[in-house]
């Protein structure tokens, strides 16, 4: 079975996450199928894009575990953003979390550090 991902984080103000987004995930979208979205391809058939939906923002909770949990906080650093909190759960997996000008969040989960 192969499984294709489109997680959205719906925004108030698109130009303003557009921005963020970029910081976050280190480059622009992959692409713009519209004036009110934005699609970001984080590995192949996985998806994520803010939409302009203010009715509905604020509200969306994304998590993604990476292998290079480290170097992409180190990179995400080195451009600005911090996570908002950081959690370590009891059998060592980690977690980062980042919320948006609307308050989404996104997550990002890694092994034990080692």
């Amino acid at each position: 079975m192969s499984v294709d991902l489109f997680a959205c984080a719906p925004v108030s103000d698109f130009k303003a996450g557009l921005a963020w987004y970029e910081r976050l995930f280190g480059g622009p979208p992959a692409f713009l199928p519209n004036d009110v979205e934005a699609v970001w391809e984080l590995a192949e058939h996985r998806f994520v894009y803010i939409e302009h939906l203010p009715e509905h923002a604020g509200h969306s909770q994304l998590t993604l575990f990476v292998s290079d949990f480290d170097e992409r906080l180190a990179a995400m650093a080195e451009r600005g953003m911090a996570p908002d909190s950081r959690e370590t759960y009891e059998n060592g997996v980690r977690k980062a979390i980042f919320r948006d000008p609307d308050g989404n969040e996104i997550g990002f989960g890694g092994d034990p550090a080692e």
